[in-house]
């Protein structure tokens, strides 16, 4: 199996339930176990006498009785932590998923799933919507948590788990493409799909980010004028138009959405000036009046070198810009969400 993204620890309610022998739900605290390369070792069950666990990170509850692992083996496992369930019928191996990143963790619950149903039947589900956008690492902001499919007929009621939802329609050829082994709407029809269920803010997020991995601007708009009474394509057409590839962050792209709200000027982004030291690129910048406004995410200082290295080579950085006479704000998300605190300091920002 490949590494996916994540689950919650409540098994969702599974009307194909019986098509599998299940355990005993395990009363384990591994599920909340420290995430990542750093968290605990879980004990070995060697000294108690279970078989180890077979080659690959993620089987069915009938693939490890095929192994010769007993219900009752299995569920020591799930105790000690070396296994985790992610779905009803699906476990993991437990250092596998304890090494995973909560989007990775997502990707594995789209995999848990159709590790199970693929086996069971064959209706040509394809992942679609938001399960789609994870799949394609488009970033998504407060989106929904259910797993979307696209199936080429009416789904019954029930015949699907709780937290899936069946969409009834057909792809054209093109829109049904893999990424890691799973079946998943092509790009360009992934963020179309998306738009109409995300509201302004989400969908601008996902377009800034698909339009930057590539996604075909022409045909989203040709998409969206056959759309006109569609629900959401109101906030889909208000998205798209404002939408800007440039933006490399959702805080980089809120922001932008909040300095037109504001009524400021358009500021030039992704600005690059040459210092002594090397470039810089400011987020937003309004060269003529030698303002810039950076947005400052969490990723930002944690996600590639030392947070105290990149601090210091960025105050560094900053002072020879100030010393060409640039004036910077910094902003952060709570910064972002006080739309009044930000007019005010971006007005004294542009008054100088």
């Amino acid at each position: 199996m490949n590494s996916y993204g994540n689950i919650d620890s409540v098994v969702p309610v599974d009307p194909l339930a019986e098509v599998w022998d299940y355990l005993e739900p395990a009363k384990s605290p591994a599920l909340s176990a420290p995430r990542g390369p750093q968290a605990a070792a879980v004990p070995a069950l060697t000294s108690i006498g279970a078989p180890p666990l077979p080659d690959g990170n993620m089987w069915r509850t009938e693939e490890l009785l095929s192994q010769g692992l007993s219900k009752r083996r299995m569920n020591e496992h799930l105790r000690y932590g070396s296994l985790v369930r992610v779905r009803t019928g699906v476990m993991v191996r437990g250092t596998f998923w304890r090494g995973l990143s909560d989007d990775d963790r997502e990707r594995a619950r789209l995999a848990a799933y159709c590790h199970r149903t693929l086996r069971v039947t064959a209706d040509g589900l394809t992942f679609s919507h938001t399960s789609a956008a994870r799949l394609h690492r488009l970033y998504l902001w407060r989106a929904d948590q259910l797993i979307h499919v696209i199936i080429p007929y009416h789904a019954a009621s029930g015949s699907h788990a709780a937290d899936v939802r069946a969409h009834s329609g057909l792809l054209l050829p093109g829109q049904r493409i893999e990424i890691d082994g799973l079946p998943v709407t092509a790009l360009d029809r992934t963020v179309l799909d998306c738009a109409q269920i995300l509201n302004y803010r989400q969908g601008l997020i996902l377009l800034d980010h698909g339009l930057r991995l590539g996604c075909n601007r022409e045909w989203l708009e040709s998409a969206c004028a056959g759309l006109v009474g569609a629900r959401g394509v109101t906030a889909f057409r208000k998205a798209l138009a404002f939408a800007n590839p440039l933006s490399e962050s959702p805080g980089e792209t809120l922001t932008r959405d909040a300095i037109a709200k504001l009524g400021f000027p358009d500021p030039v982004l992704q600005l690059r000036v040459q210092t002594p030291r090397g470039a810089y690129r400011f987020d937003f910048a309004w060269p003529h009046l030698r303002a810039a406004l950076e947005f400052d995410g969490k990723a930002k200082y944690f996600d590639y070198k030392p947070t105290a290295e990149v601090i210091f080579e960025e105050r560094q950085r900053e002072k020879l810009l100030a010393e060409q006479g640039w004036r910077i704000l910094r902003i952060d998300w709570k910064g972002l969400f006080d739309e009044r605190g930000l007019k005010v300091r971006l007005l004294r920002l542009l008054r100088g």
